[in-house]
């Protein structure tokens, strides 16, 4: 593997909630987003995510465009419940 992420690796389920989960963390501090809660910030990232790498991969119809609306769902709630697992278990 020559490469931390590609659009193929973050147009699949596991890609996403990983990246969706390094990008909510990473910005998460950060002025207005501060502000807005973390899982509708995350929703917006794994949409945007699930879009673009469905897009590269020249697979972006409107059909699928639909199904990444409700996919995001899934990745943000799967991003989510791992942070929540990890900082459980670090409190603990």
């Amino acid at each position: 593997m020559n490469e931390f992420f590609t659009w193929t690796t973050l147009a699949t389920y596991a890609g996403a909630t990983a990246a969706v989960g390094l990008i909510t963390q990473l910005f998460k501090g950060v002025g207005f987003i501060d502000r807005m809660p973390t899982r509708i910030f995350s929703y917006i990232v794994s949409l945007v995510v699930l879009l673009a790498a469905t897009f590269f991969t020249g697979g972006l119809t409107l059909e699928s465009g639909v199904l990444c609306v409700v996919n995001a769902v899934v990745v943000s709630l799967a991003s989510n419940g791992a942070f929540d697992a990890v900082t459980a278990k670090k409190s603990k």
